[in-house]
This record gives structure tokens, sequence and C-alpha cells, in this order.
């Protein structure tokens, strides 16, 4: 039984700004896939303003950006979780142990890789 390697990165720490948070997830998200990783739970955070964080759109713009389609496989946010969880677990059957973290989380978004 093999088990999917997954990664959880913070794109929060240190309260960068959206440039620099976004260079961090596209070096950290390539070396991930470079070191086998299949999944990457991507901690965004929520924004202050209620409505969504400048980050948070960011990488969601980002992870669609056709730059990112070698590295990103897929991509479903927390509150989408519920809807597409059986396609993501189809995948990568282990994110099963951080579902209680991820759904209905408007402050993450899970990365399948390639």
């Amino acid at each position: 039984m093999t088990s999917n390697k997954i990664a959880e990165l913070n794109l929060e720490y240190g309260s960068p700004t959206i440039p620099v948070a976004i260079q961090n997830m596209k070096n950290a998200l390539t070396t991930y896939k470079g070191k086998g990783y299949k999944a990457v739970i991507v901690i965004h955070g929520y924004g202050s303003t209620g409505v969504g964080g400048g980050i948070k759109e960011s990488v969601r713009k980002c992870l669609n950006e056709n730059s990112m389609r070698g590295i990103v496989r897929m991509f479903v946010s927390g509150e989408d979780w519920i809807n597409n969880k059986r396609s993501v677990l189809a995948i990568c059957k282990d994110l099963a142990s951080y579902e209680r973290r991820i759904e209905n989380n408007n402050g993450v978004v899970v990365v399948i890789l390639r």
C-alpha cells in the first residue's frame, strides 16, 4: 500500500506582499512536485474584509494560469471541497485525514500536483 505525500504551505507566514506570496507558492509547488508530493494544502487565509483577501484571490487566479498547467493537475477550494471531494480523494485518498481542516474552510485551497 503506497502513501500519497501531502504538504502544507502557509502563505500567510511573515505577512508577505501578494507578489511575494505568489512567488513563494510557485517555488514551493515546483519543489514539492519534484520531490514526488501528490497534494499541497495551501493556506492563504481569508482576509480581514469579509469577502476574501488579496492573497486568496491571487492564489486562485495563479493556479488557473496556463503557466501552472505542468505543475497543477487540479485544485479545489475549501468551500468547494464537499462538491469535489470524491474526485479529489480518487486521486489522493490520504487527503481524507485532512478533511476536517479543509471542508468549508475559506482560507485554504487543495492543489493536486501532476
